[in-house]
């Protein structure tokens, strides 16, 4: 069955509600379902689906709680959510869109109307994502910018602190940049930047991490689940696809191409301690790197 791509979770503890939700939704959107709470988070978090319909009376778990548990976790809270109840009083659907909701459906619901506010929804999201990725992009290397960072980190920050994984942060700086702009002008350093950006985009390959200019001509990765020595190894391979690039840098102390200084800081975050410290532990080898010569990586013991 052909659909258009976007995934519509519903949560209810009839299977005959799902099958009447799936015979509106199933020839649009893929459709995933869950019987019970847990299994509708773990879905939610693992499946990412463009929109939940969630019933409210369940055993165990109610839809309010569930609710709830996915506007308190970063993963889940952008998705949003339409009760699909046959709690039909006003208390009941202030209380709904209080926890976050968006929409409210008594049952029993027509499939046209379903389908109606479900096309509806799904159609502001597409906007509010494209507007958010406007705000978190920088605009002339395309990547994400000092927002979109802060963000990642606010969201990955208490995983790791929940799970005990490593996060890893490089931060690079172009070497004797106004030196370059100096002598090449602002347009060639725009490009500059563009290609430096390409660089470390592709030494860190996965999509789970993040690249962002950082500011200036500073840029930043952010490796989730990573060693020390596996952002050394991601900086070592930006450093060389760097230099393989060969932009010409007549102005450089140390050599005739463009080149960077990268600093490293890895940490599994505590529950006390906040991202700014791993920044501020990168930031501080990133000044080594450069006093001790620059075109260099240091890391954290």
């Amino acid at each position: 069955m052909q659909t258009d791509g976007r995934r519509i979770l519903i949560v209810d503890d009839h299977p005959a509600n799902i099958e009447m939700l799936n015979l509106a939704l199933g020839m649009d959107y893929e459709v995933l379902f869950a019987t019970n709470g847990l299994d509708a988070l773990s879905i939610a978090q693992t499946q990412s689906p463009d929109l939940i319909l969630l019933d409210i009376v369940m055993p165990t778990m109610d839809g309010y709680e569930v609710c709830s548990r996915l506007k308190s976790d970063p993963r889940t809270q952008p998705i949003p959510v339409i009760f699909v109840t046959g709690m039909d009083m006003d208390d009941d659907e202030a209380r709904g869109l209080e926890l976050g909701a968006i929409d409210y459906i008594t049952k029993p619901a027509h499939p046209a109307l379903v389908q109606a506010r479900v096309k509806t929804h799904l159609r502001l999201k597409l906007y509010r994502d494209a507007l958010e990725r406007l705000s978190c992009t920088d605009p002339l290397t395309e990547l994400g910018n000092r927002r979109a960072l802060d963000e990642f980190l606010a969201r990955e920050w208490p995983l790791a602190v929940r799970q005990q994984t490593r996060l890893s942060i490089v931060l690079a700086d172009v070497d004797f940049f106004k030196a370059y702009n100096d002598v090449y002008g602002h347009l060639a350093g725009d490009e500059c930047l563009k290609a430096v950006g390409k660089c470390l985009k592709r030494a860190s390959r996965r999509g789970s991490d993040l690249v962002a200019r950082h500011g200036g001509e500073e840029f930043a990765i952010v490796l989730v689940a990573t060693t020390t020595e596996g952002a050394c190894a991601v900086a070592r391979d930006a450093v060389q696809r760097l230099h393989d690039a060969a932009i010409p840098h007549i102005n450089s102390s140390v050599g005739d191409r463009v080149s960077m200084s990268l600093g490293v800081a890895s940490c599994v975050p505590a529950q006390d301690s906040a991202p700014s410290q791993l920044l501020e532990q990168a930031d501080t080898r990133l000044y080594q790197a450069k006093r001790n010569g620059r075109n260099r990586i240091v890391a954290s013991d």
